[in-house]
């Protein structure tokens, strides 16, 4: 399967298309949040470059610090980036972690929301299913690589994986299960319920709240994701992200009911006065 194509002097690769598809598809939907939150949609896209810088540098971030075992089997650890820098930037080389997109990407909006004195809140909750959607797009990117896949399967929609893809110790088997497509359908569900939520409970949500549900929803996905996972990255013995992805949920859902627990004892208080 062909990575990309070249134009001249250079090489276009499938995965950064993707990505930028993703990215643009994003921003649309943002837009549509925007005006229908009566805000400016133009700031979407001023924001647009903000949000895939961070996203990428925190991606980039993320991988050099959890490199998975495929890559220290080679040497490639946290350590050799460090002492590589030529390397460490080299985003074709090695991959991109999610997690430190979303950090990224997030950190980036608060900065930009600063600078132009916008409620960060109210714009995470825009900007919120829009990169829902953009990692549902960019997933895709793991499939046109060959990466991003679980332990071998039989199944129906397994997919077939070159020999010099495969990661060690599975060499001699041929279909795997597509992990990218389990996340990019989960995040597509997060779209959908994300944007069901803040139409329905428009009245009753905290700004902020729409990012919470999201903080629950994909770390649970990938939290189970990642016991099919093969290529794990692990930090003295547990599987990084999967830990973090739990810590976050569990925060997330605490914050959430907290805050609506709060406002109830509130107006019952008022209630009593």
């Amino acid at each position: 399967m062909p990575t990309g194509f070249e134009i001249g002097p250079l090489t276009i690769r499938f995965y950064g298309v993707i990505i930028m598809v993703g990215a643009l598809a994003a921003a649309w939907l943002a837009t549509v949040e925007a005006r229908r939150r009566g805000e400016n949609p133009e700031l979407v896209w001023d924001g647009l470059v903000w949000a895939l810088i961070g996203g990428i540098i925190g991606a980039r971030i993320w991988h050099i610090l959890t490199p998975p075992p495929s890559s220290v089997d080679i040497g490639v650890t946290t350590m050799y980036y460090l002492t590589h820098p030529l390397d460490a930037v080299a985003i074709w080389k090695g991959g991109l972690g999610i997690p430190g997109a979303v950090i990224g990407g997030v950190l980036a909006l608060y900065l930009f929301c600063r600078r132009k004195k916008l409620d960060f809140l109210l714009w995470v909750d825009i900007a919120t299913p829009a990169l829902a959607l953009g990692q549902a797009i960019g997933r895709w990117g793991n499939f046109v690589n060959q990466e991003l896949y679980g332990y071998p399967s039989d199944l129906p929609w397994a997919i077939k994986i070159d020999p010099q893809y495969r990661l060690p110790g599975f060499e001699d088997q041929e279909t795997f299960h597509p992990l990218f497509l389990y996340e990019s359908l989960w995040n597509l569900g997060i779209v959908i319920i994300l944007l069901w939520i803040g139409r329905k409970y428009e009245k009753r949500l905290f700004p902020g709240d729409i990012f919470l549900v999201y903080l629950i929803l994909y770390p649970l996905g990938r939290f189970l994701l990642e016991f099919l996972r093969i290529d794990q990255a692990v930090i003295a013995g547990i599987n990084a992200n999967q830990a973090l992805m739990a810590v976050i949920a569990v925060l997330a859902g605490g914050l959430l009911l907290w805050r609506h627990m709060r406002k109830s004892a509130e107006l019952q208080q008022q209630e009593v006065e």
